[in-house]
């Protein structure tokens, strides 16, 4: 094997990482991603909120201009100042339908449609994409992408 070859191979398969000897580890890929989903599935269900995988000091940006764009720096934080004014002004929960999940290494990506009545009686209609890093199962970073405009409407 010519040497430049031996040593992009080498290159190669040291960029897969050390392999693992035993004991506790963190969520792989395939993990985070069955956790991403499973927690969306049981938001629509009713039973459940990917807001239980957020670690307690996570921060959750929430990008663009509207009432509750800003970061937070804690769970509580995050869901007093910007989710609760959110479910405030709804008369149903947001009812969750994901559209896609891409991930790679520890983060995990959903593009996904939220509906709820509001309380006025009229219908919350909004599209997101929400860039989560994990640790130990729990979303540690959240960049969340939104339509402000939709959210803006409502918050009024």
């Amino acid at each position: 094997m010519p040497p430049g070859v031996a040593g992009a191979a080498l290159l190669c398969l040291a960029s897969l990482g050390p392999a693992h000897a035993g004991g506790a580890t963190a969520p792989s890929l395939p993990d985070n991603v069955a956790l991403v989903r499973t927690a969306f599935d049981d938001w629509r269900a009713g039973t459940g909120s990917v807001f239980d995988l957020l670690a307690d000091d996570v921060v959750w940006t929430v990008a663009g201009n509207s009432p509750v764009s800003g970061v937070y720096r804690s769970k509580r934080d995050f869901m007093e100042r910007a989710v609760a004014p959110i479910t405030a002004r709804l008369a149903t929960p947001i009812a969750p339908e994901v559209e896609h999940v891409v991930a790679q290494g520890d983060a995990v990506v959903v593009l996904w449609r939220g509906t709820a009545r509001t309380r006025d009686g009229g219908s919350y209609r909004n599209h997101y994409a929400w860039h989560m890093e994990l640790e130990g199962g729990r979303i540690v970073r959240v960049v969340a992408f939104l339509d402000t405009w939709a959210l803006d409407a409502l918050m009024q």
